[in-house]
């Protein structure tokens, strides 16, 4: 079982608080993910200042890509980014597009979707799946359980890295113990601390605590 990656998720609306936050974790985490928000509010410029700071790192354009697959992927790859996502209606063609543009791509997995749907993104040679706890979920009270670890685990059992993501602390990630998880995503469990790179540390501690 392989130690998984912690990724800080950008949900900003500007530059310059995300540029603020990432300078705080950059060295600590191993994913940087420009979040939808902030490529909707800055485009490219942000995920090319980024990579002008992290050379190094890996980084993710969180585009939720629904059309338009391949034109979408090249700009952010042009402007530096590893990695794309797009929504899980999108459709195989718009997929596959995407997927001659950048390194990886990775599904979001929101609302309804079928094992069916995710072999055929396996059959494409996707390999990345995102299960998510949207936001609205999480705000009307939706909660982890064994709901989501049993998806988790049927999704790696399919053969992909499986990210997840939403509203996570460090608390949660004991719910995932014994689970060989890609990579946790966290935004305002980093960003939003007193102190975040110390946030970001405690992640990466308990990761390693857990999985090491």
């Amino acid at each position: 079982m392989t130690l998984p990656k912690l990724q800080i998720a950008l949900d900003h609306n500007d530059l310059e608080g995300a540029l603020a936050d990432v300078f705080n974790v950059g060295d600590v985490v191993d994913i940087i993910e420009v979040g939808t928000i902030l490529c909707l509010q800055e485009g490219s410029k942000a995920i090319s200042c980024i990579r002008s700071m992290y050379p190094d790192k890996i980084i993710v354009a969180d585009t939720k890509c629904a059309d338009a697959g391949g034109t979408v992927a090249k700009n952010v790859s042009d402007a530096g980014a590893d990695f794309m996502t797009v929504i899980c209606c999108a459709t195989i063609p718009t997929m596959q597009a995407a997927q001659k543009e950048v390194k990886e791509l990775q599904v979001e997995l929101y609302g309804d979707w079928t094992y069916e749907q995710a072999q055929q993104w396996r059959d494409i040679g996707i390999k990345q799946a995102i299960y998510h706890q949207s936001r609205d979920a999480l705000l009307s009270g939706e909660t982890w359980g064994e709901k989501d670890l049993t998806k988790v685990k049927k999704l790696i059992d399919m053969g992909f890295d499986v990210s997840v993501t939403g509203g996570l602390n460090v608390d949660t990630l004991k719910l995932f113990e014994g689970i060989n998880v890609y990579n946790f995503i966290a935004g305002r469990g980093i960003s939003a601390a007193e102190n975040p790179k110390q946030a970001a540390q405690e992640f990466k501690d308990e990761i390693k605590r857990i999985w090491g």
